[in-house]
């Protein structure tokens, strides 16, 4: 990326008249020379004319508008755009502290555009809140508002000057402020601020934990956390001062307002998804699973059996559970349950239930009284965002009543789950508890010096040992961390879905090689967008034959060199 820093963003009529007419506008000071005073009333009589302004839209081009010089002892090693052509990101490394450090570069503003653009802040909120005519959320409305404005003022703009103040109102008044180029970075999976004056840190795919050049002062990150949990259509205050919410863009926030629970200052820490959901091709193609165990999870899925995925922080559970909702029969009757809106599932029968905390007046409603009229609806599939308390035990008595369940919960291996589940606070009895069928531990680990995430164990939970009273698994697949690869074991539970469809041995390999075959043509095809995912699962549901001889078909002709 060029660093030519060529500019038009100055009036194009005197400069030093514009900034004496500007004062004038902004605090009333007349107390200048006679010759500034003979300018600005030449301006002042310019301003009554007014100015045409003639926008014009600004073209992508190599030259930014904002300049970055690398700091000293700094080693530059990326940069990227987040905002093109307004904000991009520089990453450098300090050879001194051996740290890399996230760069935001935004447009430029001298003294005379900051202080323009505070006074056009001001004058553009009434038009954008009162008039009637108008969308206050479009980008033509402010757009015409900024040049209706400038017009006014008598300026003349340069197209870089005026795009540099519609990208500053843009960003604070339907983005997210100083955070919104760094919420625009698909490289970023977490955006921590910790207090008042404190730099953000974020977690960068490739960097890991990174600290920023963004900070807010106290009285602007208080007015920010507020702004965060209105926009999400939720309330904090110093009464109340935490709050977890899912912000528009579905971006999931834990906020905390003044310094009573955060002797900081206020905090925040914003978890970034992914715009469009993984598909089971992705996480394949990631490495998290393999064809053999998403064939496994496939089968079992349609065959109604129950599951939860555990695993520490950030070890992609919800991602998992979410990709794999994929599977489920077309029709099928889903209902999801979550205290956060996370899920987002491409189903026509998919019912989305989320909790509510009381503000002023009502009740609050909890997971365990959405489970409750969950059973009342008589879903198929129940899919619960996290298990961690009362709820549990109706989730279980779901599964003992045959409806199919999938959920979360933080435990690191089959073993903790068992415990956390038949413990405070969750207290699921132990003949409840084998009445789940699967369980998948996701760890969030690194690999040649890579952070990845990997299926660690997908276990299969058993009888009640007659002999022990302890809860019999077993591990259908295992992770080999040395060399990266899964080992798959005999497994009970697909011997189960032998048994209930009547099949031979040989017909149940048969459904999960012809499954394997199409989840490889799927990955081999590139087939990650999850609409189109979801249409050929529902093809295949409808007509396994036919679809599979096509793919044979297709396969036959690339292998002769025909096919794509």
């Amino acid at each position: 990326m060029p660093r030519d820093t060529t500019r038009d963003t100055k009036p194009t009529s005197d400069t030093a008249a514009d900034r004496g007419v500007f004062r004038l506008l902004q605090d009333g000071d007349f107390d200048v020379a006679a010759a500034e005073t003979r300018r600005i009333l030449r301006r002042t009589a310019e301003m009554l004319r007014g100015s045409n302004l003639n926008v014009r839209p600004l073209t992508p081009g190599d030259t930014p508008l904002g300049t970055f010089d690398v700091p000293p002892g700094h080693e530059e090693r990326e940069r990227y755009w987040v905002n093109a052509p307004f904000a991009y990101v520089v990453v450098t490394f300090d050879t001194n502290a051996t740290a890399h450090h996230y760069h935001v570069v935004e447009p430029d503003l001298d003294e005379f555009e900051a202080s323009l653009l505070e006074r056009v802040r001001t004058d553009i909120r009434d038009p954008l809140l009162y008039k009637r005519d108008v969308d206050p959320t479009s980008e033509e409305t402010l757009t015409n508002e900024l040049a209706s404005l400038l017009e006014q003022y008598g300026l003349d703009f340069g197209m870089n000057s005026f795009h540099t103040l519609l990208y500053y109102l843009r960003r604070d008044f339907h983005g997210y402020g100083p955070l919104d180029p760094l919420m625009h970075d698909p490289n970023i999976e977490d955006i921590s601020c910790d207090g008042y004056n404190l730099p953000l840190f974020v977690y960068h795919d490739d960097y890991t934990d990174i600290v920023t050049n963004v900070s807010f002062e106290s009285e602007e990150l208080d007015n920010f956390v507020i702004r965060l949990a209105q926009r999400s259509g939720q309330h904090i205050s110093v009464g109340d001062p935490v709050l977890g919410t899912t912000l528009p863009n579905g971006a999931r926030a834990e906020l905390a307002l003044g310094e009573e629970v955060t002797p900081r200052g206020s905090a925040f820490t914003v978890r970034m998804y992914a715009e469009e959901p993984f598909t089971p091709i992705d996480l394949v193609e990631y490495g998290t699973f393999s064809i053999e165990q998403m064939a496994y999870l496939w089968l079992c899925i349609e065959h109604n059996k129950s599951l939860i995925f555990a695993g520490g922080t950030a070890s992609g559970k919800t991602t998992s559970m979410n990709a794999v909702s994929m599977f489920v029969p077309p029709r099928s009757k889903v209902l999801s349950i979550e205290d956060t809106r996370e899920l987002a599932l491409y189903h026509d029968n998919w019912l989305s239930s989320v909790t509510r905390e009381r503000i002023h007046e009502g009740t609050d409603i909890t997971m365990y009284d959405l489970l409750r009229s969950a059973l009342r609806h008589r879903p198929e599939y129940i899919i619960v965002g996290e298990v961690r308390g009362e709820e549990a035990v109706t989730l279980f008595q779901a599964m003992n009543t045959g409806h199919t369940t999938f959920s979360t919960m933080h435990a690191d291996s089959i073993e903790t789950v068992i415990n956390r589940l038949e413990n405070e606070p969750i207290n699921v009895p132990r003949a409840m508890v084998q009445s789940l069928d699967l369980l998948c531990v996701q760890t969030l680990t690194r690999h040649d010096g890579e952070r990845v995430r990997r299926s660690q164990t997908i276990g299969e939970i058993g009888d009640i040992d007659q002999r022990t009273g302890e809860l019999d698994y077993s591990a259908a697949f295992s992770w080999d961390p040395m060399d990266d690869t899964f080992t798959q074991s005999d497994s009970s539970l697909l011997d189960e879905i032998q048994r209930e469809n009547g099949w031979s041995r040989t017909e149940v390999r048969r459904e999960l090689r012809q499954r394997e075959q199409f989840l490889r043509y799927l990955l081999d095809k590139g087939v990650s967008d999850f609409r189109r995912f979801t249409a050929l699962i529902n093809e295949y549901y409808a007509d396994a034959d036919d679809v599979m001889a096509r793919v044979e078909a297709d396969e036959n002709l690339a292998d002769v060199g025909v096919g794509n």
